[in-house]
């Protein structure tokens, strides 16, 4: 099928806009799935908290995962976000199976959330000239990540 969405951007600008978007998509899809494990998993002193808190980031993410699939929509770009894709090109850290210590699954969180915020950091350098629309909302996505960052950080003994 041809592209039925056009883009104002040029050729040059929406492969680079759109593969930091891709790549967008596949982290948070993978950054939300991890949360929810965890959430489903969690277990010790702190369950209640890292529990509501794991809650918290899931809604992020899966919000943020819209907004960077919807961008790459409307630059022309079809996002992928089958579990295939995600398995493959997520620059995640994982998480394990099973009952998880709530000071494992801080540990964790903050692993993942320091990997997505990484490479989100690439993007944003990346998009700089080629489409500073897409570069604002990947500093965006960034920001409150980086704050949810912080707040995992906090609870580390």
């Amino acid at each position: 099928m041809t592209n039925p969405i056009t883009s104002t951007l040029d050729a040059g600008q929406q492969k680079i806009a759109g593969d930091a978007l891709q790549g967008t998509v596949v982290d948070l899809i993978d950054l939300s799935l991890i949360a929810k494990q965890a959430h489903w998993n969690v277990i010790g002193k702190n369950f209640r908290s890292v529990h509501l808190a794991l809650d918290e980031l899931v809604t992020a993410a899966r919000d943020f995962t819209d907004e960077a699939a919807e961008r790459a929509t409307a630059i022309g770009v079809s996002p992928d976000g089958r579990s295939e894709t995600v398995s493959t090109t997520a620059g995640t850290k994982g998480f394990g199976t099973g009952w998880t210590k709530d000071d494992e699954v801080t540990a964790a969180v903050v692993d993942n959330l320091a990997a997505v915020i990484d490479r989100l950091r690439t993007r944003i350098a990346d998009t700089e000239a080629a489409d500073p629309v897409t570069q604002d909302l990947l500093i965006g996505i960034t920001a409150r990540l980086e704050q949810l960052h912080w707040m995992w950080q906090a609870q580390v003994d």
